[in-house]
C-alpha cells in the first residue's frame, strides 16, 4: 500500500510539471494589482506596461513612416520586434493585429508588462526570474528584438529586458580559473553591434560579429552560433566566446565558462537562444583591428533561368574566395520592371584592391555573359579598420517576414552547381526573395575541434542560403497562415534538396519556425544532451521559445503543455 502510495505521489508531481498551463490574465490566481505594483517597487520603478509597436507609434507626435521602419528606433520601444509580424496574433478568433496606420489596435503577441532591467537585480533576486516562476507566468526575454523566430515575445507574458545592460570592458589579458586567454572584451547583454564596433575601434580592436546595427552581440546571436563576414577567418561568434553571466530559471546567477558549469557553456554556445537563462553579459575574445576592403555588384537579371545560370556559374567560382578567407552576401529579388536584381557584396581582409579587382573581374565577367545587365560591377570601399566596414548605421525594420533556410555543404557546391543554381530559380517562382551568406568555410571548419553545441552542419558547410517571404499588412489572416505554410512545405523542401543529404541542417537564428524536425535540423546529434543540460538549469521550463529545446513539449505559445492538450481532451471524451 506504501509503495502504491509513492508512486501515485510521484504520478501526480510528473503531472505537475509535464502536463499543466501557464498562468493566464484571467486567472484568479494570475498576479493582481497589488502584487504589480509591489514587483514595480522591488525593480526601482522600472516595471513597464507595454503596448505594441504600432500603437507607441501613433501615440507619438514625431513617429513618421522613416521612423517606424529605422531598427535603431524600434528596437528602444519595449513592445516592438524588429519584424513585427510576431507581435501580432494571427490565431486567436478573431485575429488579434495591431497594424501601422491601423485603426484598432489589440495586444497580440506583445508581452503585459515588462521589467526594463538596468542591474542584475532587476532580473533575479525575489524579481524578474523568480517572480515570473512563483506566479508560473509565461516568462519572455529580450534585448533588441531583432529576431526570425518569435522568440523575444510571447502571448501574456512577462519580459525581461536587457536592452539598457549596457556595459563595456576591454581586457588585454583576461584571465578564467587562473589562465590567461588573451585579448577580450565583456559585454551587457543589451549591447548593439554598432555600438560594439565603435567602442573596439577606439581601442585598435575588432570581434567576430555579424552586420546588422541593432543585433544585441550578447543576446541570442551567440547562443545560436553566430555568423559572420569575417567567420572564415576568425570562426563563428560563439568558438570565440570565453565566459558568460546568466541569471538561472532558479533565480542563482552564475558565471558560465570551460571551468564553472561548463555544460551550461557548452550549452550557450550553439544550443539556441532564449532557452537556458537570461543573459546578462558575456566575454568575447578579440583580434588587432586589420584594414577590409568591400566589393560590390549589382545585376539586372531578365528572368529566373538566367538567374539559375548566374547562381551556377557563382557555385562553380565560389572556392577562389578561400584563398583570402573572404566572406560574401549575396541577395536576390524580384524587380517587376526589369526582371530580378542580384546584389553581390564581398568582404576581403588586409587585401590590395588591385589583387581584390582581379580575382571578382573573372565573377563579374562570366555573369555578364548569361546576359545579365551589370549596374555596378568594380565598386570597391577600402577602410583602415574592418570595424567600420561592417559596421551599419542602422537597418530596415517594422516589416512583415518569415524565412526558411539551409546550411549548404561545400561537397554540394563541388558536386553540382547546376542543381543549385536550378534550385534558386525554384525558389524564385515561388515569389520568395533569396539571401546567399558565404560564411563558412576557412576557420568555421578548421574550427571543428571545439566541444560546443554548435550545428556540425556548419563545419562542412560552405554557404547559409536563406528564402524570404514578405507581405503587406493588408494581407489576411488566413493568407498570412498560407503563406507559412508555403514556406514549410514547398520553400523549405527546396533548400534541403539543395544540400544533397538527407538529413539537412539550418542555422537556427535564421530559420523557419515551423520547421517539423527542428531538433535534427537546427542541432544536429546534440539534442539529446542538450535535453539533458535543460532539465538540470530549467527543470520546470521557464524559458521556453519556438524551436528551442524543449518547446517539443509545449503548445505554440508556451502556455500550455501538449500533454495537457491531450488529457483534457481524453476527459472530455470520456463524460462525453
Amino acid at each position: 500500500m506504501a509503495f502504491y502510495l509513492v508512486f501515485i505521489l510521484l504520478l501526480v508531481q510528473a503531472y505537475s510539471v509535464l502536463a499543466r498551463c501557464r498562468t493566464p490574465p484571467d486567472a484568479p490566481y494570475f498576479p493582481s494589482a497589488s502584487d504589480w505594483a509591489h514587483l514595480d517597487r522591488q525593480v526601482d520603478g522600472r516595471l513597464l506596461q507595454i503596448t505594441p509597436s504600432a500603437q507607441a507609434c501613433r501615440e507619438m507626435q514625431d513617429c513618421t513612416s522613416e521612423r517606424w521602419m529605422s531598427s535603431s528606433f524600434r528596437s528602444g520601444l519595449p513592445g516592438q520586434m524588429i519584424y513585427y509580424n510576431w507581435e501580432q496574433d494571427y490565431d486567436s478568433k478573431p485575429p488579434e493585429l495591431c497594424l501601422f496606420n491601423g485603426t484598432v489596435c489589440k495586444q497580440g503577441d506583445v508581452p503585459l508588462f515588462a521589467i526594463n532591467a538596468t542591474t542584475v537585480h532587476h532580473v533575479q533576486a525575489r524579481v524578474g526570474v523568480r517572480f515570473a516562476a512563483k506566479y508560473d507566468l509565461r516568462l519572455s526575454l529580450k534585448s533588441s528584438g531583432h529576431d526570425f523566430l518569435g522568440r523575444s515575445t510571447a502571448r501574456h507574458s512577462l519580459l525581461i529586458w536587457t536592452h539598457y545592460l549596457q556595459h563595456i570592458s576591454f581586457h588585454e589579458h583576461y584571465e578564467i580559473n587562473g589562465q590567461d586567454f588573451g585579448s577580450a572584451v565583456k559585454v551587457g547583454s543589451g549591447v548593439a553591434l554598432k555600438t560594439l564596433y565603435t567602442a573596439a575601434e577606439e581601442v585598435s580592436k575588432t570581434f567576430v560579429g555579424g552586420v546588422a546595427a541593432t543585433v544585441a552581440i550578447g543576446g541570442g546571436y551567440i547562443q545560436g552560433g553566430g555568423h559572420s563576414a569575417i567567420s572564415p577567418l576568425l570562426g563563428l561568434a560563439s568558438d570565440n566566446a570565453l565566459e558568460f553571466t546568466v541569471v538561472l530559471a532558479s533565480g542563482n546567477i552564475v558565471t558560465a565558462n570551460e571551468y564553472e558549469h561548463s555544460d551550461l557553456f557548452w550549452a550557450l554556445r550553439g544550443g539556441g537562444a532564449g532557452s537556458w537563462g537570461v543573459i546578462i553579459s558575456v566575454v568575447l575574445r578579440t583580434f588587432p583591428t586589420f584594414p577590409g576592403v568591400m566589393h560590390l555588384a549589382f545585376f539586372i537579371l531578365p528572368t529566373s533561368g538566367m538567374v539559375s545560370k548566374a547562381i551556377a556559374i557563382h557555385a562553380r567560382k565560389i572556392f577562389a574566395l578561400d584563398t583570402f578567407r573572404t566572406g560574401q552576401y549575396y541577395t536576390i529579388v524580384k524587380d517587376e520592371e526589369y526582371g530580378y536584381r542580384m546584389m553581390v557584396a564581398t568582404f576581403f581582409s588586409s587585401s590590395r584592391p588591385r589583387i581584390v579587382r582581379r580575382l571578382m573581374r573573372s565573377f563579374v565577367q562570366a555573369i555578364k555573359a548569361v546576359g545579365a545587365s551589370v549596374l555596378v560591377d568594380d565598386e570597391l570601399m577600402g577602410l583602415p579598420s574592418i570595424n567600420s566596414l561592417l559596421t551599419r548605421s542602422d537597418e530596415i525594420g517594422g516589416i512583415n517576414a518569415i524565412l526558411g533556410s539551409r546550411l549548404i555543404p561545400k561537397a554540394a557546391y563541388e558536386s553540382h552547381p547546376e542543381e543549385i543554381g536550378q534550385a534558386h530559380k525554384k525558389l524564385l517562382n515561388l515569389g520568395v526573395g533569396i539571401e546567399g551568406c558565404v560564411v563558412a568555410g576557412g576557420k568555421v571548419a578548421e574550427n571543428a575541434h571545439i566541444d560546443s553545441a554548435v550545428n556540425p552542419k556548419w563545419r562542412t558547410a560552405k554557404a547559409h542560403v536563406i528564402a524570404v517571404a514578405l507581405w503587406p499588412d493588408s494581407l489576411s489572416p488566413s493568407d498570412v497562415h498560407a503563406l507559412k505554410e508555403r514556406m514549410t512545405t514547398e520553400v523549405v523542401p527546396i533548400l534541403a534538396n539543395m544540400t544533397g543529404e538527407h538529413d539537412s541542417g539550418a542555422y537556427s537564428n535564421e530559420a523557419d519556425v515551423l520547421e517539423p524536425d527542428f531538433q535534427i535540423t537546427f542541432f544536429g546529434p546534440h539534442y539529446a544532451l542538450l535535453s539533458k543540460i535543460k532539465s538540470r538549469y530549467d527543470p520546470h521550463d521557464l524559458f521556453i521559445v519556438p524551436g528551442g529545446v524543449g518547446s517539443e513539449r509545449w503548445r505554440p505559445g508556451g502556455m500550455c503543455t501538449k500533454d495537457h492538450e491531450f488529457r483534457v481532451q481524453e476527459s472530455r471524451g470520456s463524460n462525453s
